[in-house]
């Protein structure tokens, strides 16, 4: 019995190792390249900005698009309180970035049933919504 609880802590000592490995080096930007990749950026700004009810609703149904199988990455985000500028925009409620490996996979994303049905059952909170997308593109 003790043998298995050594090999047990061993194996969990490990395989928490295992996962802290790839941490353990720090990348710089120009070690991380994003090539062929789509980013897909959503801003949007809610008809009452100040309704928690209706930003949360937003957040679950953002949440639930990560169920489509085309994105690889994803992030859902809050204007950050970060220094006023003519070039900053805190005007938005919600931003929804979604990362693909193409643009094909953008494009069936788009018709997604999962995206369809978010689209369908939460337009009538928001009253703007901008998308930016981009690729990466070599020069």
């Amino acid at each position: 019995m003790k043998n298995r609880r050594s090999f047990l802590k061993k194996l969990g000592t490990g395989i928490a190792a295992a996962g802290i490995i790839p941490f353990a080096k720090q990348a710089n930007a120009g070690e991380v390249k994003l090539k062929d990749a789509l980013i897909h950026h959503v801003f949007f700004w809610l008809k009452e900005p100040e309704n928690e009810t209706h930003k949360k609703q937003l957040v679950e149904a953002l949440n639930q698009l990560t169920n489509v199988k085309t994105i690889k990455l994803s992030h859902i985000g809050f204007p950050a309180s970060t220094e006023d500028r003519d070039v900053v925009d805190h005007s938005y409620s919600v931003s929804y970035m979604a990362m693909f490996d193409s643009q094909a996979d953008q494009d069936s994303y788009q018709i997604d049933p999962i995206h369809l049905k978010f689209v369908e059952e939460n337009q009538h909170l928001w009253n703007k919504v901008v998308v930016y997308d981009s690729i990466d593109q070599a020069l």
